[in-house]
Order: structure tokens, then sequence, then C-alpha cells
């Protein structure tokens, strides 16, 4: 049977409790998750052996600082060590019953256990976001992130939408762009959901594919994610003026769950609305020190799983960075908010600044219809670091003239000189040069 939500605003009455009552219903579950993990998890009692720590003298969230922090590699290392789920597996072969994966772009994909009670978790998790990106209960949603290769954006948002009595009609983006236009127009689904680009793609086709600009096709409601941008204002604006539906963002990631931070009417920021099922810390990326989430902090994501079961982790970095965009809100959800810019490994120093590729996707994109929005940072250096000026290739729409080519090329480069203090080198090249998103996320940084 599927759950219903609380209220009308919010799914769950977690998300609108206060700070003190947050606090107490966290460090219960924070007690009771460490005792679980170093009693079932071989790899944590390795590792808080080796630190010199006893997880059993956590009893806040403020005293997780005294752990260490879980990396990627050690997961990797994990996993490759004992297979199929690594030494950081907590609960018997018996009890998993999913096993999701990740996209495994530098190597194997990592692989997450999952018992019967994680995946209703994980629904719980989806079930907080997507209610607040404006999903409901009796809705039907076409599917438009990957359904395949095992990633979180296929089975488990299915289940989530299941969870929460929402139709899906389970498409997937390797479908394609004419089989999901078709699709939507024949079955007129209220919900969108997939990552903003190919979302943005798909709407800017279906005049050609399907004789109907996307605005007519009945979408109320869309949720983006999986790549930064979608908070980006420009690529906001694109998807709601072509589809005629709000969209917000959500934000998870293979590892923690498929999705928990979502982004309310206010559409200034995603939600913490889980901090009984995550304890979530923001700490200086170069540090590791932990940074109160007060409106304008920025620093890295850090995630302890709260009610895990099969493949918990403990103060996993996610190298996702973020800047804190609230503490309070109209909604009424008490959980601060933020917008995500980017991953920390994803940073590029351009002679000494620090630049997100997404910062430089907003301001080219402000320069549509002359430019299509298209860009790509072409990396001519090894690592993160340069002092050469940033190359940019940008394309230009059919039909711009080689005298307004020049003029763009010269606009964006003062642009972002203005804006990001980076001088900038911008080639042009025509409309389409640039491959468009599917269900791979976009990499706004090619390497030469």
């Amino acid at each position: 049977m599927a759950v219903r939500p609380h209220s009308a605003e919010h799914w769950s009455a977690v998300e609108s409790l206060s700070t003190a009552q947050t606090a107490e219903l966290q460090n219960r579950a924070l007690v009771d998750q460490l005792a679980y993990v170093n009693s079932n998890s071989e790899f944590y009692r390795r590792k808080f052996a080796e630190a010199g720590v006893d997880p059993t003298t956590v009893r806040t969230a403020a005293d997780l600082a005294e752990l260490p922090f879980t990396e990627k590699q050690e997961l990797r290392d994990s996993l490759e060590a004992r297979r199929p789920l690594g030494l950081h597996q907590a609960a018997p072969d018996a009890d998993i019953v999913q096993i999701q994966a990740s996209s495994g772009t530098t190597g194997s994909p990592s692989y997450v256990g999952l018992t019967r009670s994680d995946i209703a978790l994980w629904s719980e998790l989806g079930a907080r976001a997507l209610y607040a990106n404006g999903f409901r209960p009796g809705d039907r949603m076409l599917h438009g992130l990957g359904m395949s290769k095992g990633f979180v954006g296929g089975i488990p948002v299915l289940q989530i939408a299941q969870y929460m009595g929402i139709v899906d009609i389970p498409i997937g983006a390797e479908a394609g762009v004419d089989r999901l236009l078709r699709v939507q127009a024949d079955q007129r689904p209220e919900l969108l959901i997939g990552t903003p680009n190919f979302l943005a793609f798909l709407g800017e086709q279906a005049p050609a594919t399907i004789g109907t600009a996307a605005d007519a096709l009945g979408v109320r409601a869309i949720s983006v994610g999986g790549e930064p941008g979608g908070g980006l204002p420009a690529t906001r604006q694109k998807l709601e003026e072509l589809w005629g539906a709000t969209s917000r963002e959500m934000l998870g990631g293979t590892d923690l769950g498929c999705m928990y931070w979502g982004e309310c009417e206010a559409q200034d920021g995603m939600h913490h609305h889980c901090p009984d099922l995550i304890a979530v810390e923001l700490i200086d990326p170069d540090t590791g020190a932990v940074k109160a989430p007060v409106e304008g902090a920025e620093g890295e994501l850090v995630y302890t799983a709260l009610g895990r079961q099969a493949s918990p982790l403990v103060r996993f970095r996610t190298r996702d960075h973020v800047v804190v965009t609230g503490t309070s809100c109209p909604c009424g959800r008490t959980g601060y908010k933020v917008r995500c810019v980017g991953r920390t490994d994803d940073m590029l120093i351009v002679r000494g600044i620090n630049l997100f590729p997404s910062a430089v996707k907003q301001l080219v994109s402000e320069f549509e219809p002359v430019a299509t929005g298209e860009m790509r940072i072409r990396a001519d250096f090894d690592g993160h670091s340069t002092q050469k000026p940033l190359q940019l290739v940008v394309e230009y729409t059919d039909g711009v003239d080689e005298t307004a080519q020049q003029k763009l090329a010269a606009d964006i480069e003062t642009r972002v000189r203005s804006a990001l203090n980076v001088k900038a080198i911008v080639n042009l090249v025509p409309e389409l040069t640039l491959k468009r998103p599917d269900h791979v996320k976009v990499n706004l940084i090619e390497r030469v």
C-alpha cells in the first residue's frame, strides 16, 4: 500500500521539526548506527582500530569529527578485497535483495547492496525530495533518467515512485528522444524526471520530432538531477519555458541513496530534509575542518548513513561542492538549503582562480539565442591547474553571420573575465557540433 503524505506541504513530519527535536532524533539514530557498523562491518572495525578511535564514544553529530573520513578509493579497495560487496558489507548475504552500481567512470563500478529495509529507506529519502519538487501521489511520471547499467536513476527511482503512489512510465533516456516524446504525447504524464541538459534538449526537439511544442504536452512539474546545472537561472528558465512547467532540483548519489536533497517551490536551493536518515557535515575540502552550514558557507558534503544495513558508510566524502543558500524557508521546512556548484575534483584552478565549469556554463547560456548554450572547456593541461588562458568551445546558432560570430566570441571573453576574473579564449563552432546529452551525464570538461 502506498505511503501518503502527512500534510499538503511536506511528505514527512520530520521536515518541519525544530532544531532541538531534529538533533535529538538524529543523535539517537547515530548512536544506534555506529554500534551496528562496529559490530557488523569488518572494514569499519579495522578502520576505527587503525585510527585509534572508539565509535561508541560518539553521542552526537558534533562528535563525528572524532572519526576518520571514508574515501571513495577505500571503498574500491574494499570491493576488490572481497566480492561482491566488499569488506564494508554489514548485512548477511541472505538479507541482500538488490545491488546497484555506480557509473564506474574511473574504473570498475562501485557496488552497493540493499536489504528490504534499505530499499524502504531509499524510497523514503526520495519521496521527501520529489514531494518538495512538486510530485504528488496519483500523478503519472515519464522516466527520463537512465534505466540501464544498474544506475540509481533507474530501478530505485521506479521504486520511489511506486512507494509514493505515483505511476512511473519507465521508458528511460536510452530509448532516445523520439520514443520519449511520443510516449509523452500519447500518455500526457504530469511529471518529468531526468538530467537538466537532456530534458532541455528533449524539449527543443519536440516540434521537429512530433510536430508539437513541449509546452503543449501536459507536463506540470519537472525534477532534474544527476549533474550540476539544474539550479542555474538560465537552465531553469529554458526548461520552464520549453515545457510550461515548474523545474526544481534534487541531489543524491549511489553510495547513500538515490536522492536525498530536494528543492521546494521557493526554488532557491535544495533542502536537507532527512536528518533522521543521513547525518550531513559541511567541510573545508582542503583542511577537512567542519564548517557551520550558515547562509553563504561553501564546502564539501560528508555523509554518515543512519538506519542502513547492507552497505553503510561513515563520514563518506562525496566531493560534491555546495553553497548554503539559506537556513529558513517560507515552505516551513527547517533543514538548510544548498546549491551544488560542482564536484571538488572537477574544480579547475586557472592562474590561481578557483573555477567550476557550471559557472562558465551559466555565463555562456546568457548569450542565447545567438549562442545555443552548449559549451565545453578544452583542458589542454594535466591535472586541474594551469597558467594558460581558459580554452572555451562554444556553439553559435545557425544563421549567425561572421560579423555576429566575432562579436559573440569577444563578448563571451569579456563576460568571463569580468565575472570570473579569468582570461578566456573562445573558439566558436556551428550548432550541433558538440555532443548532445542522453542517459550519460554531460561532462563540461574535455581533455585534449
